[in-house]
This record gives C-alpha cells, structure tokens and sequence, in this order.
C-alpha cells in the first residue's frame, strides 16, 4: 500500500460508503460530504478545491447599506417585483460604467442570484418559440445549469470549446444554430471552471450568429471584471468588460454579487435584459400568458410565480455596492484580485511536481490567473486523479462534470490558507513520489 498522508482504508471505506457507480461523476455536493466525513475520522486538514464559494468578506458598503435597509423596517415589506428603483437605476449605471452598454433600468430585473436569474432566462427563452425547444450550452461550464434544464424538462447540447477557439468557433456554432432547434444558448465569461476568457472577436461570432439565427445569448457574468490582466477597475473608462452586447440585441447578462462583492450568502444578483429583448413580443408567450413582452413575462409572471421577489434588504446592499463602484469611491476589484495570487501560487506548486494545466491559454497568451485553474497528471483520468487526490487531502472536482472532453480537474483558490501552502507542497510532493513520471 502507498505511503499516503490519509489511512488508505479509512479513505475508501469513506467512499465506499457513498455507492457511487463511478467516481468520476461526482458531483460538487458529494466530494465535499466525502472530503468532509474523511477529515472528521482522521483529523487530517483537508485543502479543499473543490467549492466555487468566496473566501473573502463581504462588501462591507454592501453590508453597511442592508444594515441601514433592516433597521429602517426594510424587512416587513415587500418588494416590488420589479426591483428597487434605485438598484435598477444603479445596475443600469454600473453596466455603461464598466462594460460601455446602455441597458435600461427597466431591463435590470434584480433575482435571487444568478442561479434564479439563469433559470428564469432558461424557462422564458424555451417557451418563445414551440421550434426552438433546446439550450446550447458553450462547454466547460457550471454543472448545476444543466441540471436546472433538466429540473424543467428542457432538452440541451453542448461542445466543448477546447477545439474551437477564435475562428473555428463560426463553425462549430453554424453547426448547431443552423438546425433551428436552439432556443439559447449559455456561457459563462470568466470561464468557470477553466477561466479561459473568450475575446471580442469570438464574442462577436456568438452575437453575430445569435441574430443571424434569432436565438438569445445568456451571459453569465458571476466573474464580473476578473481577467486580471486587464486594468478593468476604473469606471467608465476602457478597457471594458467583454461582452456580447457589442454585436447582438438578443441577450441577458447575468451580473452577480456573490464573486466579485463577495456576496453569496444574501442570494443577490442583476438580470440585465436588453432593451430590444426586453420589448419584444414572441407568439409562444402570447400563446402561454395571453400577451406580454419578454421583459414583462420574464417579471410579472415568472419570476412573481418563482420567488415573489428578490430579498428586500439585500438589494439594497447591491444598490450600493453598484453606486460607490460606479462613483469609484469603491474599488471592489483590488480585494478579489487575491484569488490571482493563490492562483499563481497553487499552480506553480502544481507544476512544480508533474502535473499540467488543462486550459492553459487564451489563444496567444497565457491563461489568467483567478479564481479557477485546471490540471491533469499524465497517465491519470480525471475521475482516477480526484480520487487518488483523496488519498493526500486534496479535493477538487472532475472536468467531465462541467461538460469538458478533456481529463482532468477543477480546482477553485477560494478556500486555500496561507499555512497550507507548504502542506500542498509536501502532499504534491509525494504524489509525486507515488506516481513517478
């Protein structure tokens, strides 16, 4: 039996114990159950990868504000299910701030996260026309998305864009656009779980290709401005967020404050709708609801049926946090710009001892450095590499959960320690030893 930091057979009767047919296939809520009934036997600190969950504090003018918000008896009240005027007014702003669109404030409809705020544009986008009956999704990405397709009985496809980067992705989107079957289609820029940004020549052949085809582009933005290689922080000022909404109409931004104000735990986000969507009438939703346009059947009717509005206090905090980033007294980038130096550190410890990074460029540069990084050991599936990882205290989550082709791992910055470092050092360091290149 290997040398291994953990007691192999407390390891994997551990995961035994949870009856998964195929480790690899894990998902996110699973590794961590296991991750965490490992160290409660043993004792031994785990270095978790494998949560998307900030691991900085809040925004305190965000927090500050709700404060305000609650005592001023914010909490008996409901809100409107449009929005707080004032955080749809301040969304509008804080969008030609720091991505250079105008975007209504009518059309920033406040959710409850861009989970809710996803699902919502899912469910709509299906229902506008009965031919157009499938999400596309632009692979890697966030696992728990096509499960809330699945949860509605949507149907999906999906491809991984390792292969089709810059010029090729024309072709690869031709190819599933031109059958008219797709309704949507998703992704998420940063890129999770790779943190690949697409550039504006690949997001204006999805924008170009969504108004050829009339379909509608979710943009999930839960990683607003954190390609850290660009100076992204100053407000109104280029160099801008990319974004699709330079060369279509037919988009939703999604713009979470959970990552880039650290906000996850009040469920708070901005559904951005475009001015031409949001007035547009479609015969399907007039078939369904008796009239209506996008916009208004995205608010009144479901997102009055999901939740009746989004959590009164904590648009609020939104409102501000949006407000004092576009004022610039607010510099929300500079504190999560620590997650590129985790980054950098954890992947050249990674390097350091075998292993490779999967998603390693943005076509001719270097991937950034942020919140996600992936990696893959020669020889190793990605599924063989995250259980083998259990072994030394180390937990991320496979690749072939998110929709990639490639093996490998996911592994998140937010939770690394400053005295784990030389705890990964020394659990890499005899993986390495284990498994010899």
């Amino acid at each position: 039996m290997k040398n291994t930091p953990i007691d192999y057979h407390t390891v994997q009767q551990v995961i035994d114990s949870f009856g998964l047919p195929d480790f690899g296939k894990a998902t996110i809520r699973e590794i961590v159950a296991i991750s965490h009934r490992i160290e409660q036997l043993t004792g031994t600190e785990f270095i978790h990868m494998e949560m998307g969950v900030p691991g900085l504090q809040a925004a305190r003018v965000g927090v500050e504000a709700e404060i305000e918000a609650l005592r001023n008896g914010i909490a008996s009240i409901y809100p409107d299910i449009n929005g707080l005027p004032a955080l749809k007014a301040e969304a509008s702003r804080f969008i030609k701030a720091f991505i250079d669109v105008d975007i209504a404030p009518e059309g920033c409809v406040p959710v409850t996260g861009s989970m809710q705020g996803t699902f919502a544009s899912f469910l709509v986008c299906g229902q506008c026309n009965s031919e157009k009956d499938t999400i596309l999704f632009i692979d890697p990405g966030f696992p728990v998305q096509k499960q809330q397709i699945t949860v509605m009985g949507y149907k999906y496809e999906t491809f991984d864009v390792y292969e089709y980067r810059g010029e090729k992705l024309k072709e690869r989107l031709e190819k599933s656009l031109s059958q008219g079957n797709i309704a949507a289609v998703v992704y998420s820029n940063p890129n999770n779980p790779a943190w690949f940004c697409l550039q504006e020549d690949e997001l204006r052949i999805i924008g170009e290709a969504a108004t050829k085809y009339d379909v509608i582009v979710l943009e999930d933005l839960a990683y607003f401005a954190m390609d850290f290689r660009k100076a992204l922080e100053v407000p109104f000022q280029p160099p801008f967020q990319p974004t699709v909404a330079r060369y279509t109409d037919n988009y939703i931004l999604h713009i979470s404050g959970s990552k880039a104000f650290s906000y996850a735990g009040q469920r708070i986000a901005v559904a951005a709708i475009s001015d031409k969507l949001y007035h547009r009438a479609y015969p399907g939703l007039t078939e369904r609801y008796g009239g209506g346009t996008f916009g208004t059947v995205y608010i009144h009717r479901v997102l009055y049926a999901l939740s009746s509005g989004t959590s009164h206090s904590a648009q609020y905090a939104l409102a501000a946090m949006f407000k004092a980033a576009s004022d610039g007294s607010f510099d929300f980038l500079s504190e999560v710009k620590e997650y590129g130096r985790r980054a950098r550190k954890m992947k050249q410890l990674f390097t350091k001892y075998g292993f490779e990074i999967v998603y390693d460029r943005d076509l001719d540069e270097p991937i950034a450095d942020g919140f996600y990084f992936t990696i893959r050991y020669p020889g190793m599936t990605g599924g063989e590499l995250m259980k083998e990882l259990m072994f030394y205290g180390v937990s991320a989550i496979s690749l072939s959960t998110t929709g990639s082709n490639q093996q490998g791992l996911r592994a998140c910055t937010s939770f690394i320690k400053d005295h784990q470092y030389a705890l990964l050092e020394e659990r890499l360091s005899l993986f390495n030893e284990n498994h010899p290149l």
